[in-house]
């Protein structure tokens, strides 16, 4: 919880300031390199894990501080358990649930800005200190006339700074996750147009709104309501949601039963976003969610939303489905349309990526394919892994002159892999709705 965090009495804003704090992690991480070879001059055997870990902690204290777009990418990253090693997974997954909070005077001086006072004239009480504090902002509790709210507030000088913290964060995201420049730039207006939604809480709660209603007739979940009239830019209020996130429900050993409803609740949830709104919560880790009485499935946060273009939809789930009767020349069209392969690509470059990403999406579909799955399953999660390893240390995918896959794909495959993380740490065993289409 955030009262063990000591509060932040101030955030660097200016580019100048940011772009120091940067400079000097970099030298931080520099130097950790420096000593780790030191060391391996003494002890050629020694592994990577000190220099993991010491590279974790250094990067992620300046993350918390900056707080904003490079934390969130950081989170991003997290829920991405083939992405980093496991000293990266551990530090960046604390972005998800807890991150140092600002201070009660910054949260005032927001407040005065957009409202003309300060929280304790709005609310008849309001919680000095924060009760949650992520990425972009943080939640206080407060109540006005004996109701309960949650009040979200962002970060000073989130929004303004997306753009320049992006190409600050770069060069730690290029060593990180051994990716080439070209494959990271080809993703990197995707991830900066999604991050300025999420600093525009207008967009969220009218987003908010939207969603919740067009899914409040699914079974097992609940929604809060939002209040304009107490919302800003810079702020939202909305319904206080009481229950536990997934990390503490789970220590109460819930029974098989209660996993599996929780579990059906998440996937009913994003199978009618996904194909019937074809717009989708695009942030499915553990701190956007909370468990009620009843194994009611609270959704607190929809500051990432990805709309799914039709042509995208069509052409990625028609690779999912198990039998995949298409004629050659459609298929090859997918692919192109997907951006998997181009005609800069040899013959033999294009079968070699054909195969290898019709694998990747059969594996990802494999849950899609069967009336019931098992999330428990271990050895189907260390078979994505293993996949994914291969795909990141290939030759042909290393010496690629273009970036692979479409910019949606992105967003996307985030989406269901954090969502069959979240089904994985429930070990729930759910029914795998699908539409009609495909069903084999």
């Amino acid at each position: 919880m955030t009262d063990k965090l000591s509060e932040q009495q101030s955030i660097p804003v200016s580019k100048v300031q940011r772009a120091a704090k940067f400079i000097s992690t970099g030298a931080k991480v520099g130097g950790n390199y420096m000593k780790h070879y030191a060391k391996k001059v003494v002890n050629p055997s020694m592994s990577k894990d000190e220099l993991h870990k010491n590279n974790a902690t250094d990067i992620y204290d300046s993350l918390s501080e900056l707080k904003g777009s490079a934390l969130k990418v950081a989170q991003m990253m997290a829920m991405d358990k083939n992405m980093l090693p496991r000293a990266y997974q551990d530090k960046f997954t604390m972005a998800q649930y807890s991150a140092p909070p600002l201070s009660y005077p910054l949260v005032v001086k927001t407040f005065n800005q957009y409202f003309k006072k300060g929280p304790e004239s709005l609310f008849d009480t309001f919680t000095p200190s924060a009760v949650n504090a992520a990425s972009i902002g943080q939640v206080h509790k407060a109540t006005k006339n004996g109701k309960e709210y949650a009040v979200k507030i962002q970060y000073p000088g989130v929004g303004s700074s997306v753009k320049s913290d992006l190409k600050l964060v770069k060069p730690f995201a290029l060593r990180l996750l051994n990716m080439s420049e070209r494959e990271l730039d080809n993703y990197m207006d995707e991830v900066e147009e999604k991050l300025l939604e999420e600093t525009d809480y207008h967009l969220e709660v009218l987003r908010s709104k939207q969603i919740s209603e067009a899914c409040g007739h699914i079974e097992g979940l609940n929604f809060p309501k939002y209040y304009e009239e107490m919302s800003s830019p810079r702020v939202i209020t909305m319904d206080w949601m009481e229950g536990m996130h997934l990390k503490e429900w789970l220590l109460t050993d819930p029974s098989q039963e209660a996993r599996n409803k929780v579990g059906q609740s998440l996937w009913d949830f994003y199978d009618h976003q996904v194909h019937n709104l074809k717009q989708v919560h695009a942030d499915p880790h553990p701190g956007n969610f909370i468990i009620q009485e009843g194994n009611q499935l609270a959704v607190i946060d929809f500051g990432c939303v990805k709309v799914i273009p039709e042509d995208f939809y069509s052409g990625y789930f028609s690779l999912i489905k198990k039998d995949l009767l298409i004629k050659e020349e459609e298929l090859d069209q997918i692919f192109y349309d997907l951006e998997f392969i181009s005609d800069k690509d040899s013959p033999d470059e294009k079968i070699y990526f054909k195969n290898t990403f019709k694998e990747m999406i059969s594996l990802l579909g494999k849950p899609f394919h069967v009336a019931s799955f098992d999330f428990a399953d271990d050895d189907y999660f260390q078979m994505i892994f293993a996949l994914g390893d291969k795909i990141s240390n290939d030759k042909m995918f290393r010496k690629s002159k273009q970036a692979r896959g479409s910019r949606h794909g992105l967003y996307i495959n985030r989406t269901y892999f954090g969502l069959y993380n979240l089904l994985n740490q429930l070990q729930a065993n759910i029914k795998t709705t699908k539409p009609d289409w495909l069903k084999s």
